[in-house]
């Protein structure tokens, strides 16, 4: 499969096929790491991480998976470069696009991270914004299948705040690769109608089923129970009235006991607050799974930046 030149800037440009082929060549990848073969298939190429937004895992992810296959990462947080401030997106994107052969972007706007990929002519990856988080899913969806050896006719819920981009790209893949997703949260922190809608239409497809319903009992029959933090960042005013909102919805061994399988996991994208959206004791219980799911942004990023250079 051809994919190179394309950005990922959300999962909705991504067929199914292409998402199981990422995720194929990600497991190939980690294999031959286990195995400490080193690779070259990015010898040559120079990436620039653009953060706007300081992060751990997609950082050291996007770093480490460069390096790996040969590549020289260049990191450039908000001080280092003006985006939008004394030189437009455009230009930087066109600039940056002589001088690098792909670049990340983890920053607060999805309409940037779209006027680089339009701008720069090289491929543009989407490390996380308001809006989306498509490396997170890829890295989610891989750690489900190592987890349960298939992905369609999995169950997952999605516990919390519902609107946030963790919720929003998950509820995407999940539906394209036959992942029945259940949003279990407020009404008020439901997904938009629209993308609601148009995930109902890649479910239809795939024989998944996308629901939303503000009753714990949603977790019932999930094989993992995600959650997020309750306040994102950019929304610390917010944290007082979400913490009250959100309390009775937090992961813990009475949530998970109602999902009535034996197997289930719990799924965090990190960090998370414990006592919070997840107790101290469940976190733990599950940490080995959600520590894989870490580990897999790498593998997943790296055969993201392989299969589009």
């Amino acid at each position: 499969m051809n994919l190179k030149g394309r950005s990922l800037l959300t999962l909705k440009d991504f067929t199914p096929e292409e998402i199981k082929y990422l995720l194929s060549l990600a497991s190939d990848l980690k294999r031959k790491k286990r195995m400490g073969i080193k690779g070259s298939l990015l010898e040559g190429k120079n990436i620039a991480l653009i953060f706007e937004k300081p992060s751990t895992r997609t950082r050291c992810a996007f770093t480490v998976a460069c390096v790996d296959e040969g590549g020289h990462p260049e990191y450039l947080g908000k001080g280092d470069i003006q985006l939008g401030h004394k030189e437009s997106v455009e230009d930087t994107a066109r600039v940056l696009g002589r001088l690098f052969d792909g670049i990340q972007f983890r920053g607060f706007s999805q309409e940037n991270v779209e006027k680089l990929a339009s701008c720069s002519g090289v491929p543009v990856w989407n490390g996380l914004t308001d809006a989306y988080h498509p490396t997170q899913i890829l890295a989610d969806l891989m750690t489900l299948q190592e987890q349960f050896g298939q992905l369609k006719g999995l169950r997952l819920a999605f516990v919390g705040d519902g609107r946030n981009n963790v919720a929003n790209s998950l509820m995407i893949g999940c539906a394209k690769m036959g992942v029945h997703f259940t949003l279990v949260a407020p009404r008020s922190l439901w997904a938009g109608e629209e993308l609601v809608d148009l995930c109902r239409s890649y479910a239809a497809d795939s024989g998944a089923t996308v629901s939303l319903t503000d009753k714990l009992e949603g977790v019932e029959g999930a094989h993992a129970v995600y959650t997020d933090v309750w306040v994102s960042m950019g929304e610390e005013d917010k944290a007082a009235e979400r913490l009250s909102l959100l309390r009775p919805y937090q992961v813990n061994e009475a949530l998970m006991a109602m999902t009535k399988r034996e197997d289930a996991v719990v799924l965090h994208c990190l960090p998370a607050v414990k006592g919070n959206e997840v107790t101290e004791e469940t976190f733990e219980k599950h940490a080995t799974v959600i520590f894989d799911e870490a580990e897999n942004r790498m593998h997943t990023i790296k055969a993201v930046m392989v299969a589009t250079l």
